[in-house]
């Protein structure tokens, strides 16, 4: 089940307000099942979304201006918006997490508790359902749900990725009452990997813990390569993928960027399966730039077409999901582009206008997580004494 929470307001309760669904509820989830993504294109409740979208801003960009309104935003998103674990599931608390890492914190049983070692723990939550596999753990895989992990390696790929720079694959991950580690999600996954497979949260997780030139034996019998799942990876139909290809996209800049720091090789030296992932990068980045919107949003149709809508929603989802995989991706002078400056300053906006409305997690915490990752890069240290440095 799909659930939206409410913010919290000044004289509510600590626990985040419970809703039932109508009609419009199933409504909704058709509309989601036809764009493959977190961010719903219809408007919530009897909110007229087209009246608070705002007229394009053509002025330069403030940016201490800006980090200010950033700090603001993800102050809401991350204090004033409680998650609990009595109504709301995995699928939204772990997205909580990848924005939030340690500092994310819901409400169980009365008590306010950090998200993630209640998980890691061996808490018990909707969706949050792991087992012992053949060669580690496994997370059950419930294809297309939002309430459990719906993607192959969801939960380890957010896990590896969290926050600024993810857990350590060390941390203690308790299931069934025995103690593991993160690494036997890591384990298991490689085992399991086949051809042609989603593979976009396991390349996340395998280029933050283990060296580029890693190979093994999965159960098939056949011998994989890091390089091998990025090569896929680049090859499968960005369209076709959830969210527009976004997550995809962020596996492989993980995976490139992991290679390239090891390797200190620059992007047009790469070859094989790495050269092939730089291209699907490059040229997505090409297209988020050319079907931006004027007023700095990015197209509701992601890196597909230029297109709008008059839905805040759809526009957020959009946009937070494309501004966190180019936040990830481009060097600090293409990060300061005026173009770029424009996808911050409306995604700001757009959290801004939500912050006393019901907002889809994914959508949500993805665009907390994309300011989270470019505030640590253009708010918090000298942008002139690093401008020109790769990231």
């Amino acid at each position: 089940m799909l659930l939206f929470f409410l913010p919290m307001r000044a004289g509510c309760t600590d626990s985040c307000s419970h809703f039932l669904w109508s009609a419009i509820h199933s409504l909704r989830a058709a509309v989601f099942a036809t764009v493959f993504c977190g961010a719903l294109t219809g408007c919530m409740g009897s909110q007229d979304t087209a009246s608070i979208v705002d007229a394009t801003e053509d002025l330069p960009i403030d940016r201490a201006a800006l980090c200010l309104r950033i700090d603001r935003v993800l102050d809401h998103a991350q204090n004033a918006r409680r998650l609990n674990s009595s109504d709301h599931a995995a699928w939204q608390i772990v997205h909580g997490i990848l924005a939030f890492g340690n500092d994310f914190q819901i409400e169980h049983n009365g008590l306010t508790v950090c998200a993630l070692d209640y998980l890691l723990g061996g808490g018990t939550l909707t969706g949050w359902t792991l087992r012992k596999g053949d060669v580690g753990v496994i997370a059950v895989l419930e294809g297309g749900s939002k309430s459990g992990q719906g993607h192959p390696d969801q939960w380890l790929g957010y896990l590896s990725q969290c926050a600024l720079g993810g857990i350590s694959p060390h941390t203690p991950l308790v299931v069934g009452g025995h103690t593991f580690t993160v690494l036997k999600l890591l384990d298991q996954a490689k085992h399991d990997i086949t051809s042609g497979q989603e593979a976009t949260w396991t390349l996340m997780a395998l280029s933050a813990y283990l060296p580029s030139d890693t190979s093994w034996i999965a159960r098939d019998g056949s011998e994989w390569t890091v390089e091998r799942v990025a090569e896929m990876e680049s090859q499968a139909d960005l369209a076709a993928s959830p969210c527009g290809g976004t997550h995809r996209l962020y596996g492989l800049v993980s995976a490139v960027n992991h290679y390239l720091a090891e390797t200190k090789q620059k992007p047009e030296q790469l070859s094989g399966g790495w050269a092939k992932a730089e291209n699907t990068i490059q040229h997505a980045i090409e297209s988020a730039r050319r079907y931006q919107q004027a007023d700095g949003s990015c197209s509701t149709s992601y890196l597909e077409r230029a297109s709008t809508s008059a839905d805040v929603f759809a526009k957020l989802g959009a946009t937070g999901h494309i501004f966190e995989f180019l936040v990830l991706t481009l060097d600090n002078n293409r990060l300061t582009e005026p173009w770029v400056d424009r996808a911050a300053h409306r995604l700001v906006t757009l959290l801004e206008q939500t912050q006393d409305l019901d907002v889809e997690c994914g959508a949500l915490y993805h665009a907390a997580h994309g300011l989270l990752l470019y505030r640590e890069r253009l708010c918090t240290k000298d942008l002139s004494n690093s401008l020109g440095s790769p990231l």
